[in-house]
């Protein structure tokens, strides 16, 4: 079911929207918050905080933006703890781990944790902007569009966010050898 007809139903009165709502957008949206601020426990508290205000303002989203919506106000959150905690603005990959399915050869599995290393640490070399954009882009499969909203910035913006994200992270990634990975 698409998030705005679970929310629809939500707002209509049946929790059970909500919930796969939170079930669905929980944990990657601690993700999200957790590159910000660098502490689980209050990107856990800000996720609550996020569906908390769903909760408690039931707020209109227009057709195509719930998770747009989410992610912004997750980020308007983050950025407001860390004024009030004065913590450094910056986005990080070292929490996301990523599982490997059971039927993938050992070898493979070994390969593929090296390049995720390879790949958090070239990523948290990367501007903020960078890492965010591409974080939201190619992690989250947001579209421009919706990225654009979240961090409130045109989709030009964007898409030249993107596009120099890209080369960085390309240019960090050959500095460790790898020379093959998929963009």
């Amino acid at each position: 079911m698409m998030d705005e007809a679970l929310y629809r139903a939500y707002l209509d009165g049946d929790d059970a929207g909500l919930a796969l709502l939170m079930e669905r957008y929980g944990n990657r949206l601690t993700f999200y918050i957790n590159g910000y601020l660098h502490d689980l426990y209050d990107s856990e508290d800000l996720m609550i905080e996020t569906f908390a205000y769903l909760i408690s303002k039931k707020p209109c989203i227009r057709e195509g933006c719930f998770k747009a919506y989410l992610y912004k106000m997750a980020r308007n959150l983050s950025l407001r703890f860390i004024a009030k905690k004065h913590l450094n603005h910056c986005f990080s990959f070292e929490e996301i781990d990523k599982e490997p399915e059971s039927k993938i050869l050992m070898e493979e599995v070994i390969q593929k944790e090296e390049f995720n290393q390879s790949l958090y640490l070239c990523m948290d070399r990367l501007k903020p902007d960078y890492r965010e954009v591409l974080y939201l882009v190619y992690f989250e499969n947001m579209h421009h569009s919706e990225v654009a909203k979240v961090m409130k910035k045109s989709e030009k913006q964007v898409s030249d966010l993107v596009y120099r994200g890209r080369n960085s992270l390309r240019k960090y990634l050959e500095q460790e050898g790898i020379t093959n990975a998929e963009y």
